[in-house]
């Protein structure tokens, strides 16, 4: 019996080792990025930069954030990119020509009007000019029907004109 407690308790030590090592294996890539991008920040300027342009570029894995706001390995990826082009001495223009030409306009977070871009910046206008319409047809259409059906009202009313004894009956019971 005890044998066999003090051999469940190795298997329970061994797991339990195991299991913090992997747990600690599986999280360093998040420590070590935390820390790698935290320990590049030594140049002011630089990071203003880095702050600036990141927030020009769409994550292409989020697709709704910037990869200033993304969490995700590329956009971590991405700033790396950056701020080594940056450190190089880059311009912003082409730090962007080069995200643009690697990425397409896509990765801009405001693209550019431009041929292959044009339905991207004129569907909304267009989508709102139709439905400006359909709402003003509506309104016309439904002005039309209720002047009608008013008129057709006040025509049935000067048809059903009530006689004098049928007004005195209206009356009594109204009492």
């Amino acid at each position: 019996m005890q044998k066999f407690l003090i051999s469940n308790l190795k298997i329970s030590v061994i797991s339990i080792v195991l299991f913090s090592v992997l747990f600690i294996l599986t999280n360093a890539n998040f420590y070590a990025s935390e820390i790698t991008e935290s320990a590049t920040a030594t140049n002011p300027l630089h990071e203003k930069r880095l702050q600036n342009l990141s927030a020009e570029f769409r994550c292409l894995v989020c697709q709704n954030q910037t990869i200033a706001d993304s969490d995700a390995d590329l956009a971590v990826d991405l700033r790396k990119e950056i701020r080594t082009m940056i450190a190089d001495g880059k311009t912003d223009e082409q730090i962007i020509d080069f995200m643009t030409e690697r990425y397409g306009d896509f990765v801009l977070y405001r693209p550019p009007f431009k041929a292959q871009t044009a339905l991207l910046w004129l569907l909304p206008a267009a989508f709102f000019a139709i439905g400006v319409m359909i709402f003003f047809n509506f309104v016309t259409k439904n002005k039309r029907s209720s002047q009608q059906n008013s008129n057709e009202n006040s025509n049935n009313i000067s048809e059903n004109k009530l006689s004098a004894e049928e007004l005195q009956q209206a009356k009594d019971l109204l009492k």
